[in-house]
């Protein structure tokens, strides 16, 4: 009875042993398959933190297949670095496409804390070891900032990649399974992007109205705008008459007021003249009364009979007297 107790003990140690053993194998195998990560569209960020090794490529791409085995067999050995290695397949992620930027297939990134490096060397499984343990990503200048992934203007690039490929899935529907000819869906999607362009510039002009409202002014009919037009001609002829005139204007006033200064010169003129002429003649009244007094002083037999020639030159009038005033020029 203990002999055969000690063989169930046995047997059942040999079992646990077993089970266990094949647990461990297995867990190993599953970790293998799980160190190769896929990313896509919701998960992608979780490259910006720690080291990445990613992949983009597409099932249908040869040189992708070529190089699935070896990149799964990199996943493994990377692991032992601390180093994570992701697939990104662009046809059920195409925005991460147009995010990175990718035009060529298969593509390959290093990044590091959210610094993005293309690898552009070999792709066997030294190769990618040697780059990852040795840090040959340093020498490698990282992509520039306008065309990081994380930036805003590569998320709308990347919604642009994710729109062209759902409108090429649509198109492949439409002839696969409505069976609809290729122009068939080309004018459909030409009315489409017709109707498409007019509601958003629609939407842009009222946009601008809104943030730019313009100035409220009466509405005018047809023969109200022209009236005021022609009187708008109007007033503009008579201020060019008025501009053309005032030059002339200013000639006569000039002109007159030349006139002027030369009558008041004249007028100046006449009147020291008469002041001279009242001089002399008051002088040579002076001289004649002097002259009577002196002849009444006289005897009168001394007086001499005056003859009729030198009695009409006393009565003819001296020259100064004959002068007359110039006539003044018309005001």
């Amino acid at each position: 009875m203990q002999k055969i107790a000690v063989n169930h003990r046995c047997w059942a140690f040999l079992a646990t042993v077993l089970i266990l053993g094949f647990a461990a194998a297995a867990e190993q195998t599953v970790q293998k398959t799980k160190q190769l990560i896929d990313l896509n569209e919701d998960n992608w960020r979780l490259m910006l933190q720690g080291e990445w090794m990613v992949e983009f490529y597409a099932p249908w791409c040869p040189a992708c297949k070529n190089l699935a085995p070896t990149w799964e067999r990199f996943a493994s050995t990377a692991a032992e670095i601390n180093v994570n290695v992701a697939k990104i397949d662009v046809t059920t992620s195409p925005s991460l496409s147009g995010r990175f930027f990718v035009t060529a297939l298969p593509t390959i990134y290093h990044v590091k804390e959210g610094e993005f490096r293309q690898y552009r060397g070999s792709r066997d499984g030294d190769a990618l070891m040697f780059f990852v343990k040795q840090k040959q990503w340093s020498k490698l200048e990282p992509i520039s900032a306008w065309k990081k992934p994380d930036t805003i203007h590569m998320s709308v690039l990347s919604y642009f990649f994710k729109l062209s490929h759902t409108l090429k899935d649509f198109n492949g529907r439409l002839q696969e399974e409505y069976g609809l000819p290729t122009w068939g869906s080309y004018a459909l999607f030409a009315i489409g992007t017709i109707f498409v362009g007019a509601a958003l510039g629609l939407m842009l002009v009222c946009v601008v109205d809104f943030l730019y409202p313009p100035k409220k002014h009466q509405r005018q009919s047809f023969s109200e705008s022209k009236e005021n037009g022609q009187n708008q001609n109007g007033i503009e002829d008579i201020n060019d008459e008025l501009e053309d005139d005032a030059p002339e204007d200013e000639d006569a006033n000039a002109d007159d007021q030349e006139e002027e200064e030369e009558e008041e010169e004249e007028d100046n003129n006449d009147d020291e003249e008469e002041n001279e002429e009242n001089e002399r003649s008051s002088t040579e009244d002076e001289e004649e009364d002097e002259k009577q007094q002196s002849e009444s002083e006289e005897p009168e037999s001394e007086k001499k009979p005056q003859t009729p020639a030198k009695k009409e030159a006393e009565e003819k009038p001296s020259p100064t007297e004959v002068r007359k005033r110039k006539p003044r020029k018309a005001d």
